[in-house]
């Protein structure tokens, strides 16, 4: 038998009246796009709680009011945000081999389907969930952030208005890149925010060359070649803007790198290194030696490298910088930039001819540029630079791959730092709540790993919630997590003897104050500063 009408149910349920389904069915009317039940609990005629229990009663299927904390997980990493916004469905937990589903409307059999088969091919079976359509379009809202509230000329035809206004709408949100996607039906425009991509626009396809004609435009670019190319965009006062562009089946995509000018240099505390005077010292104030920097790209280490200068940088010493390009420019600094013309290895040979005492070289890439700058550090200067490893352990490995010598590593390494920027809670927001059993399990395990006792407090931590002042994300401004391996005699001798990165960890843990990123990242979690969640999205500790 089919069931009865949803308004009729409720009535037969004695949760509402028929006065109130009249009231509902008139509004149906202006609003004919609204569901009943979505319209019973809008205009609050019933308990929202026994209104979504008998609704999934009614319907068959699991019911929720779901809110933001009770998404565990990252939905976009199971189902794409486009699938999310057009669907209405919102993965918000899982459990082994399946994954909890919010849908607005379980009715719609195709969508449904669509969702099976996505997480399907991921090992996931689907357990389905309804709540009010409403509350799950604010959910999918805050997933990406209040990012486009500027964006009010996307109807607009000026297309130069119109890649005007994303420019400076992404400034105001602190994007550090602007990403043009062409798609097969649209021009899809994403900002990355604080190391999270955000779909902020989806543009109509017969734009789509006029915009990339714009932006080749104001990027100095050729207009008729479609193979990669650099630009750079210097429009706005306050910003240098690095254009990248690459042909893709469906066009050209564009990415813009947004550079602030004069950015005050900040403190090495201030990125999050640990606030030890003495520790600081020992790890940065160096001669006759390397320090390397090593992370993935996009993790802060150029940052980190201008704040270890500004704390070096004194009126008697001679430093020079090799980048490519100059970020950021500091007064007393000889900042030179990489061009066409020129690489790290010869401007490297060059620095070395002008007396200097210290040395940042952006990036060490290859053999050569490896062998110069040891060279370098052996000769009385003292050498910055920076790699690509996973931790700071693994730099020794990288230098060996790259053929420099056991005897050379060990004489003149000095300090490696491995960082990686995690996201900070967002404090106007944050809501305090208790660890539970799992996270607390987590941490002690990793304590006694490492053999390090973690200080507790009140075992609370803060939960990301979302508000006007982080675009409704939960989190605001990153925040470094820190590894230091500081080269000592014993670490030394493990090198020459061409001892494996394992022994070499296992002799920094036992008899040196080397701890690994995790550790440095729970501190930050204990202090309130970020989340467990967040920590476990940069680093996978459970």
């Amino acid at each position: 038998m089919g069931r009865l009408p949803l308004g009729i149910e409720l009535v037969r349920r004695g949760l509402i009246n028929e006065n109130d389904i009249q009231k509902a069915l008139d509004y149906q009317k202006e609003h004919s796009n609204k569901k009943i039940g979505d319209i019973i609990y809008e205009l609050n005629l019933c308990d929202e709680q026994k209104l979504i229990e008998a609704m999934g009663d009614i319907l068959g299927e699991k019911s929720i009011i779901l809110r933001r904390t009770d998404i565990k997980i990252r939905p976009e990493d199971y189902i794409s945000y486009d699938v999310i916004k057009s669907i209405r469905a919102v993965p918000f937990e899982v459990a082994p081999g399946r994954i909890k589903v919010c849908f607005a409307d379980t009715t719609n059999k195709r969508n449904v389907e669509t969702v099976r088969l996505l997480l399907l091919n991921k090992g996931l079976m689907l357990e389905k969930y309804i709540t009010f359509g409403v509350i799950l379009d604010d959910v999918i809202k805050n997933l990406q952030g209040k990012v486009t509230e500027n964006l009010d000329v996307l109807s607009d035809n000026n297309i130069t208005s119109l890649v005007d206004s994303i420019i400076k709408t992404a400034m105001d949100k602190r994007a550090s890149d602007i990403h043009f996607e062409p798609m097969e039906t649209e021009l899809r425009v994403r900002y990355r925010i604080d190391g999270e991509l955000f779909s902020v626009a989806t543009i109509e396809k017969e734009k789509q060359a006029q915009i990339i004609g714009r932006l080749k435009a104001i990027s100095n670019m050729h207009q008729e070649k479609q193979e990669p190319q650099d630009g750079r965009i210097i429009l706005y006062p306050d910003y240098n803007i690095r254009v990248s562009s690459q042909k893709n089946i469906f066009g050209e995509k564009f990415v813009l790198r947004l550079l602030k000018k004069n950015v005050d240099i900040q403190k090495l505390t201030d990125l999050g290194f640990p606030e030890d005077e003495e520790k600081i010292r020992k790890s940065f104030d160096k001669k006759n030696s390397i320090t390397i920097m090593a992370a993935p790209t996009g993790e802060g280490k150029t940052t980190s490298l201008y704040s270890i200068i500004d704390y070096l940088n004194k009126p008697e010493i001679n430093i020079t910088t090799i980048e490519d390009p100059v970020e950021i420019r500091i007064n007393g600094l000889n900042q030179i930039e990489i061009d066409p013309k020129t690489n790290f290895i010869s401007s490297l040979r060059t620095v070395l001819r002008q007396d200097p005492d210290i040395i940042l070289v952006g990036e060490i890439r290859d053999r050569e540029t490896a062998e110069i700058a040891m060279q370098a550090g052996q000769t009385g200067h003292y050498v910055l630079s920076t790699i690509h490893t996973i931790d700071a352990v693994e730099v020794i490995t990288r230098l060996r791959k790259m053929g420099i010598s056991n005897y050379d590593i060990s004489s003149t390494l000095a300090t490696c730092v491995s960082q990686r920027l995690v996201r900070r809670i967002c404090k106007d927001c944050a809501r305090k709540r208790p660890f539970n059993e799992k996270e607390l399990e987590i941490m002690k395990q990793i304590g006694e790993k490492y053999n390090t006792q973690f200080d507790y407090g009140d075992y609370q931590t803060y939960e990301a919630v979302g508000c006007d002042k982080c675009n409704h994300v939960g989190y605001i401004g990153r925040i470094g997590i820190f590894e230091v391996l500081v080269l000592q005699d014993s670490l030394r001798e493990l090198i020459i003897q061409d001892a494996s990165t394992l022994k070499i960890r296992e002799e920094a843990l036992k008899n040196t104050d080397y701890r690994p990123l995790v550790i440095d990242g729970i501190h930050k979690v204990l202090k309130g500063v970020t989340t467990l969640e967040e920590l476990n999205k940069k680093l996978v500790i459970y």
